[in-house]
């Protein structure tokens, strides 16, 4: 096969065992060969296991051999972030202070709907401790670097898996999302990552953040992503807050066309100061859009911040990950999640439903405005990636994560499926990220209008640091 392994995608490796062209221990080795040279520059991985990967991707190869597949991703390498319960590896959520014996034997619901589908278990990716910022570095991992700049962070809280996957190292990486953490490192790094209408993908044990989390892929392309949710999105009894299953079938829905949907645009949300390249590139965007058929209306959705409401919630749910952990234990942990966590011990029940009070407001404005248009779409994000190691870039004006990312977080507030899809690159060579937000449990008609954006303006580009062609 004359195309680069290491660029293939999901549906193309798919193809290329059943035509015997590959075999998933080829494939395998390739990708652990790829994060062997690659991944000290990057920091993506906090755990490789080249013995057990190898045979899972030789029960992979045996199955195609007996004509005797397995679901949709049968020997397919799939990275897992580190807050995901892997039955054969421990899950210390990138903290010191997690027994990993307690977490062996385990899986999560994405982990066994993978398992179903005959997944390769590549190894787990990086993440900020608990998953509790915008960037991904811990006092257990240290820092994870951008692909296309190792001096700039690749974003949070899903980091590993967003620089595995633009770097090459996987096709495909199962992330999680409590505020932007599957779209902020998605845009930072260049890749698609979707965060599903809350409940479409089910997740167990509940997430300390509660309702604001959400779990989901990052790939890259729009049909991986859709490839992704058919699996992840099948019911397990264990989460009681799972949507009711319905019907759905994301991949049939991508070729379908745009003609007749009404988008709504919003380059800042009203209050928003954006990165002129980025804006440039959204109004590029959206020209595009226009050009496939669809109606777009230059508007804000006209809500204020949610800021506030938010980092009351956020951050009671970074308490909530800490509060049976005593003093010992918390001097261990990264110093900043102390500070948060100190800070969010203090607040009130008043406070809290006063957060409930205006996350529920935001919803009921977020509905109506959908009944007039069936996507927003906004910039994933109003900078490009900064330095690595920092919460926020240098001369900002607050020291807190949830500042800088005004775009994604009201969205899990909401509920609705949100989608960044990469822009390509600014003037100093960074990636930038377009969202597209749908109405609640619309997670296929968002994957359509990526993938129609996609098929006008393709993006397979990888960063000179991964080597591939």
């Amino acid at each position: 096969m004359s195309e680069d392994i290491r660029a293939l995608s999901a549906r193309a490796l798919r193809q290329a065992y059943q035509s015997r062209d590959l075999s998933p221990v080829e494939v395998t080795e390739t990708l652990l060969d790829q994060i062997e040279q690659q991944d000290p520059a990057l920091n993506a991985w906090c755990l490789i296991d080249r013995e057990t990967t190898l045979a899972s991707a030789r029960e992979a190869e045996q199955r195609y051999l007996r004509n005797d597949t397995l679901g949709l991703l049968d020997g397919v390498p799939v990275a897992i972030k580190d807050v995901f319960l892997t039955p054969m590896w421990p899950t210390l959520k990138g903290s010191r202070t997690v027994d990993p014996v307690k977490t062996l034997g385990k899986r999560a619901p994405a982990v066994a709907a993978l398992e179903r589908h005959g997944y390769v278990p590549l190894g787990k990716t990086t993440t900020p401790e608990f998953g509790w910022k915008g960037v991904t570095d811990s006092p257990l991992c240290g820092a994870t670097n951008n692909p296309w700049d190792p001096g700039k962070t690749a974003g949070g809280s899903s980091g590993g898996s967003a620089a595995a996957v633009a770097a090459g190292m996987a096709p495909l990486a199962l992330g999680t999302d409590a505020g932007g953490s599957i779209r902020i490192p998605a845009a930072f790094c260049g890749i698609v990552g979707h965060k599903p209408t809350f409940g479409e993908v089910p997740h167990w044990p509940a997430s300390p953040f509660g309702t604001l989390a959400h779990a989901g892929p990052m790939t890259r392309t729009v049909e991986d992503c859709a490839l992704m949710m058919q699996v992840l999105s099948e019911a397990d009894p264990r989460d009681a807050q799972a949507a009711p299953r319905r019907p759905q079938d994301y991949l049939a829905a991508l070729d379908q066309d745009l003609k007749g949907l009404r988008i709504a645009y919003s380059r800042n949300l009203g209050y928003v100061d954006v990165a002129a390249d980025i804006e440039r590139a959204c109004d590029e965007a959206v020209a595009v859009l226009r050009e496939l058929g669809a109606e777009v209306v230059e508007t804000d959705p006209g809500f204020r911040s949610p800021l506030a409401a938010f980092g009351h919630l956020f951050y009671g749910g970074a308490a909530n990950a800490c509060r049976e952990l005593g003093a010992r234990q918390r001097s261990l942990m990264d110093p900043a999640l102390m500070e948060v966590v100190n800070k969010a011990e203090r607040l009130s029940m008043l406070d809290y439903l006063g957060a409930v009070n205006e996350r529920l407001a935001l919803s009921e404005r977020m509905a109506l405005f959908h009944e007039k248009y069936d996507l927003l779409v906004t910039p994933t994000l109003p900078i490009t990636a900064f330095d690595t190691a920092r919460e926020v870039p240098v001369d900002w004006p607050s020291t807190r994560w949830p500042t800088w990312t005004p775009f994604t977080y009201p969205f899990n507030l909401t509920g609705q499926p949100a989608l960044s899809l990469p822009l390509g690159l600014d003037s100093a060579g960074l990636p930038m990220g377009l969202q597209i937000v749908g109405r609640r449990f619309d997670d296929a008609l968002v994957l359509r209008a990526g993938h129609q954006f996609e098929q006008q303006r393709p993006w397979r580009r990888f960063p000179p640091l991964a080597g591939v062609d």
